[in-house]
């Protein structure tokens, strides 16, 4: 675990940003990260390639909120 923690606050910021847009948000128009957790909180996703996809877009996101709290407990 702790070398987990580690790597993500050593990650730049530059590419944490870049994940969040580019694979984060892709395609953007809607973005499919909230198709996804429309079909998860609806109880629809089901199929294994959407579970996938899920955790494709979403995994930026969850880095980002991640780094997020890791500094605002370092203070």
């Amino acid at each position: 675990m702790k070398i987990i923690i580690s790597r993500i606050r050593h990650l730049n910021w530059n590419i944490i940003i870049l994940l969040c847009i580019i694979p984060g948000l892709a395609p953007f128009t809607p973005p499919h990260i909230f198709e996804k957790l429309t079909w998860l909180f609806q109880g629809t996703l089901v199929r294994p390639m959407d579970w996938f996809d899920l955790l494709f877009h979403g995994l930026p996101w969850v880095l980002l909120l991640a780094k997020l709290i890791l500094i605002s407990l370092k203070k």
